[in-house]
């Protein structure tokens, strides 16, 4: 899609912006440093900014000659941003100040069956609702990012295939607006993931960075030279639909033998099954209980549960070896609820698969590490598109 010179300013007021975060003040000349951007430009976005009511000034630094430079700083407490993470079995949503600090969190369950595109909508608005009240005094709301899994058009606000619920083409954006009286912007959670570990987690600094989401779905979220690449449909990074297993385990997208049929948390729950049947660890209906039991299990030294880690490895590995073959990353993410939640021990036998076939010298450069981020990281990045979209709006006097 060719960008407009409204898309390149937004941008860049997006960058300036992102240099900003987790620092008590900054200069413009140290913003112009970090981003290439020219001095004067970086003067204009960061008027543009404070007229946004973003960025406020907050003092001078002493110069070693000539004139103090004045400092800025995120204006945390002029307004609010509002992320939602829409998972397979739950909705998370949290309420956060200008700075990304979180100020409310609500969680709302999906129970099976309880999937269509009106059933899902009635679950966002009141999570949405809930973290609004919660937060009332945490000045206005710019707007609320929705992450959903499957594919999404983020232009037109539709989701227009999630294989896991059969949806093809709902209108989500719409028909959330129905119900809530704020900018929305949809978009995929591995994007989310992706933003929230290059400003504040394991990919910060980074150019080159691989984040791969372990959930009841699978994918992976790409940072290419210092930027989230999208694709040409907003659809880069399903490589959990990509074959691991020729004519392998059925997937909901109705191929056979993906990456997520094997490491996905049903994919987990059918390594059990298979490994060790009737085992106490497996909650038939209840992927959380499933992983929770596993990753207790692990941690006091279970041989059934080291088993079946070993075992999701065996496939895992391989496919992250894929991603770092393909692509030479600094960084693997290991991310969302089943890696958070299975932890060290995934990690460690993931590390020793990837070794075994990634070729030397990417396997040798690239990290493989858990997400440090301490909130949901999907909630995070959706909230990141949400001032995004306040970012495109025209600057007010």
């Amino acid at each position: 899609m060719k960008r407009t010179s409204r898309d390149i300013r937004t941008a860049n007021r997006y960058e300036v912006l992102r240099h900003c975060f987790g620092r008590p003040a900054v200069s413009r000349r140290e913003l112009a440093a970090a981003t290439g951007l020219s001095p004067a430009t970086v003067a204009t976005l960061v008027g543009e900014l404070a007229g946004l009511g973003i960025l406020t000034e907050v003092g001078f630094q002493d110069s070693a000659g000539g004139r103090p430079r004045g400092l800025v700083a995120v204006a945390a407490g002029h307004g609010a941003l509002i992320g939602v993470d829409v998972a397979e079995t739950y909705v998370h949503a949290e309420l956060f100040d200008l700075a990304l600090n979180v100020v409310a969190r609500a969680d709302r369950e999906l129970r099976p069956g309880t999937h269509r595109p009106d059933q899902v909508v009635a679950v966002i608005a009141d999570a949405v609702a809930a973290v609004r009240e919660q937060g009332a005094g945490g000045g206005r709301v710019l707007g609320v990012g929705v992450c959903m899994p499957g594919l999404v058009d983020r232009r037109d606000g539709v989701s227009v295939y999630a294989p896991n619920w059969d949806w093809h083409d709902v209108p989500l954006r719409r028909l959330l607006a129905e119900h809530v009286d704020l900018p929305l912007y949809l978009d995929n959670p591995l994007r989310a993931c992706t933003v929230a570990e290059l400003w504040f987690g394991a990919a910060r600094g980074c150019d080159d960075a691989v984040v791969v989401n372990l959930g009841t779905g699978v994918g992976a979220g790409l940072a290419l030279g210092g930027a989230l690449h999208r694709g040409v449909t907003n659809g880069a990074g399903e490589w959990g639909h990509t074959t691991l297993v020729l004519d392998g385990r059925p997937c909901h997208c109705g191929d056979r033998g993906c990456v997520e049929a094997y490491v996905g948390a049903p994919g987990i729950m059918r390594n059990l099954r298979e490994l060790y049947p009737g085992s106490p660890l497996l909650h038939p209906d209840d992927q959380t209980a499933t992983i929770a039991a596993l990753a207790d299990a692990a941690a006091e030294g279970s041989p059934q549960a080291l088993d079946v880690l070993r075992e999701t490895a065996r496939h895992l590995g391989p496919a992250v070896a894929d991603l770092v073959n393909l692509l030479d990353p600094e960084v693997v993410v290991l991310s969302s609820w089943v890696a958070g939640r299975l932890g060290g021990p995934l990690l460690t036998e993931v590390r020793r698969a990837v070794a075994r076939h990634a070729l030397a010298g990417p396997g040798a450069a690239t990290r493989i590490v858990l997400s440090p981020i301490p909130t949901d990281p999907v909630s995070l990045g959706a909230a990141t598109f949400a001032l995004e979209g306040a970012l495109a709006a025209p600057v007010r006097a």
